[in-house]
């Protein structure tokens, strides 16, 4: 019995090291992640704009003051983005 538990004990305290690990990593994902102006959809921007003061509220697809998060690099390949508003 007592192998047993040891073994269901470091089970359980691995699971919970892979999980903080996990967890503790996420932060530098979102480090990862630029704003791409003039590709949202409308009604679908990350933020507000010039002319909205909400997440969601463009008017107009590719609206060159609305952006969405994407992940670094991939808005210089989008048509019509740019990481800056215009």
């Amino acid at each position: 019995m007592k192998h047993t538990n040891l073994a269901v004990a470091a089970a359980v305290t691995g699971l919970l090291a892979v999980g903080a690990t996990t967890l503790t990593s996420a932060p530098a994902h979102a480090a990862e992640k630029e704003k791409c102006y003039g590709v949202a959809k409308a009604g679908q921007n990350d933020c507000a704009t010039n002319t909205s003061s909400c997440a969601g509220t463009s008017t107009e697809d590719g609206q060159k003051d609305a952006f969405v998060m994407v992940p670094e690099g991939l808005c210089d390949r989008l048509a019509g983005g740019s990481t800056s508003s215009s």
